[in-house]
């Protein structure tokens, strides 16, 4: 009987720590998951048009971490222009009466917290004046921008769409 209850003894250890590495496994699963979740980066693409004041096209990163980007696209009028460089930009640039700002970047081009920067813009719209350029930039132009987090894999992405 004494070797039957050492038997149990030892097996209940087993168990007793089969599942405590099972509970430890779970808790880093799940700690690794808010630890991604924690610094995901989430970019935005806006379209901003306010007479007087700064307009055109923006990005911004309203997420929790740094975003790296690992390739983008443009297309004007469902043609594939390039990424968003500055050969790109002033292919684009180049298809309207007046030039407007542009900021670019390249691939693995880390987009800080809270970055906000027009990517093509105008420093004083005005509706008549910058009537191609808003064109372009709702029902002409295309910007896919695919990015991940610093841990990288996501393959999160933001597009602005043309309005039709």
């Amino acid at each position: 009987m004494g070797v039957g209850a050492e038997a149990v003894v030892a097996l209940c250890a087993v168990v007793i720590a089969v599942a405590s590495l099972v509970v430890s496994v779970y808790e880093a699963r799940v700690a690794r998951q808010h630890n991604r979740q924690s610094v995901r980066p989430l970019l935005q693409l806006h379209r901003t048009w306010q007479q007087g004041r700064r307009a055109g096209i923006l990005l911004t990163n309203v997420g929790l971490g740094p975003a790296v980007i690992v390739r983008t696209t443009v297309t004007v009028d469902g043609e594939l222009i390039g990424s968003w460089d500055k050969a790109t930009a002033d292919n684009v640039r180049d298809r309207l009466p007046a030039r407007p700002s542009a900021v670019t970047f390249s691939a693995d081009e880390v987009i800080a917290i809270s970055y906000e920067q027009f990517l093509l813009s105008v420093a004083s719209y005005d509706p008549q004046a910058d009537a191609g350029f808003e064109e372009l930039a709702n029902r002409r132009l295309t910007l896919e921008i695919r990015y991940e987090s610093l841990y990288g894999g996501e393959n999160f992405q933001v597009v602005l769409h043309t309005h039709r």
